[in-house]
């Protein structure tokens, strides 16, 4: 996994890693184990994860998230299993919900580029960001809402 690769040391042109349906543990089997080396990752991270996944209990996942700081940042997707399946009775179908992790995923890395264009521009910056905020982001809901129209 690329996150491994980059717990040991930073990637080339690597600039953040997005995980979409993060296995966090085997299936209905609880444990954060696998995320240990996300200590190590000094890049920043996006979590696309379900409410349903069985691969991702979102009460484990949140502290770990919530561990890292600010390099991370969280979208969970209601009703959504581990391939983002959601149940009929959420109204949305699974082109939809592809689109938002699309678009939520273009969005972070425009986030990133324009924060990593502003502290190549002028490294005092680095100070008002929000990558340096200490707290991770929580997202959630339809990609419209997180992402401002051009």
């Amino acid at each position: 996994m690329t996150s491994q690769a980059a717990a040991q040391h930073p990637l080339d042109g690597v600039r953040g890693l997005v995980f979409f349906g993060f296995p966090l543990h085997p299936p209905n089997r609880a444990g954060t184990k696998r995320a240990d080396h996300f200590a190590k990752v000094t890049v920043p991270m996006l979590f696309l994860q379900g409410t349903r996944d069985t691969l991702a209990d979102l009460k484990l996942l949140r502290p770990v998230c919530a561990k890292l700081g600010s390099r991370v940042t969280l979208h969970v997707i209601k009703t959504a299993d581990h391939s983002f399946h959601v149940l009929k009775s959420s109204g949305r179908s699974d082109a939809e919900v592809l689109r938002e992790l699309a678009e939520t995923a273009v969005s972070w890395a425009e986030e990133i580029e324009e924060i990593q264009s502003k502290l190549a521009q002028n490294p005092e910056a680095k100070k008002n960001t929000c990558m340096k905020t200490g707290h991770y982001k929580e997202r959630g809901g339809k990609a419209a809402r997180v992402r401002q129209k051009r």
